[in-house]
């Protein structure tokens, strides 16, 4: 039996754009895909557990019963004592003994889907995108590194707490700005990821570097990229064609230029022979006129 996939929903969310100065400059509606999904809590656990878990360095190390110094001898001998018997000193139960089953160096690191990694980043988008807690800035304004200037901007946008700022390799300047500041949070676009963005009260984006409409750019200049290739191609493929057509009339062209030569040449070599036959009977009529004139001397 075949089980019919059920289609998400998603909500739409209308932001207000904002300046540096606390201003707003139109509204922008976000990506559904991205914030307005049912957040997914299991997915995301699991995701920040795992996350959490492979920044465990995992270096614990302790000795065993064979790794710690001492214990070459047997303590007491086996009866007599009315003690329980011993073989070393430094067995589990002894102090300065070994320890028994305890940690050692290993990789706390879990596998997890990327899909779910996914899934669990647009779940917290969503999550705080249901809460108001999403805060879109046209372009961060700073004509250098200002710890002052960058506080008036998050009191003028009216944020408080702890703040996550997605920055991009072109905001250098703001996160030079940003990064004194107690409770806030800076984060490449690239490296966006569920764990930090429940840690923290608001998110703060630039249009550059919110999550969709970044990617719908991409994508369109992808088109744009793709188009100009193929203008190219098609450019290239009708240079071709003309100097093929061209290399054709050169041929036609030299064809002509040959099959003319040689009907000069056949033309030339019809009037040779004619031309001969003439001369060898204009010979023939001078040799009979002298053997006539030679008749007519012997007659005399």
């Amino acid at each position: 039996m075949a089980v019919l996939r059920q289609t998400r929903k998603t909500t739409a969310h209308d932001v207000a754009i904002r300046t540096s100065d606390g201003g707003e400059a139109g509204r922008l509606s976000l990506a559904g895909d991205h914030f307005g999904i049912e957040p997914n809590v299991a997915v995301m656990h699991q995701v920040v557990t795992a996350q959490l878990a492979a920044a465990r360095r995992g270096t614990q190390s302790t000795k065993t019963r064979a790794e710690v110094s001492g214990g070459g001898r047997k303590p007491f001998k086996q009866k007599g004592t009315g003690r329980a018997r011993q073989g070393s000193e430094r067995a589990p139960q002894f102090i300065g003994g070994g320890i028994a089953l305890g940690p050692k160096p290993r990789s706390y690191r879990q596998k997890t889907p990327k899909k779910m990694i996914a899934l669990a980043l647009r779940s917290a988008l969503s999550d705080r995108a249901a809460e108001d807690r999403v805060v879109v800035v046209r372009r961060w304004d700073f004509d250098a590194p200002s710890t002052k200037a960058a506080r008036q901007a998050l009191e003028a946008l009216g944020l408080s707490g702890k703040v996550l700022v997605v920055l991009g390799k072109e905001d250098e300047v703001a996160r030079k700005s940003f990064r004194n500041l107690p409770g806030v949070q800076l984060l490449k676009d690239t490296e966006l990821n569920a764990y930090d963005i429940l840690v923290n009260d608001w998110l703060v984006f630039t249009e550059a570097t919110l999550p969709g409409v970044a990617e719908e750019t991409v994508a369109a200049a992808q088109d744009l990229v793709d188009g100009a290739e193929a203008a190219e191609e098609a450019a290239a493929a009708e240079e071709v064609e003309e100097a093929v057509e061209a290399a054709e009339l050169v041929a036609e062209a030299a064809e002509l230029e040959d099959a003319a030569g040689l009907s000069e040449e056949d033309a030339d070599s019809a009037e040779t022979p004619d031309h001969a036959d003439t001369t060898d009977h204009a010979d023939t009529t001078v040799a009979d006129e002298e053997d006539e004139e030679e008749e007519e001397g012997d007659a005399e």
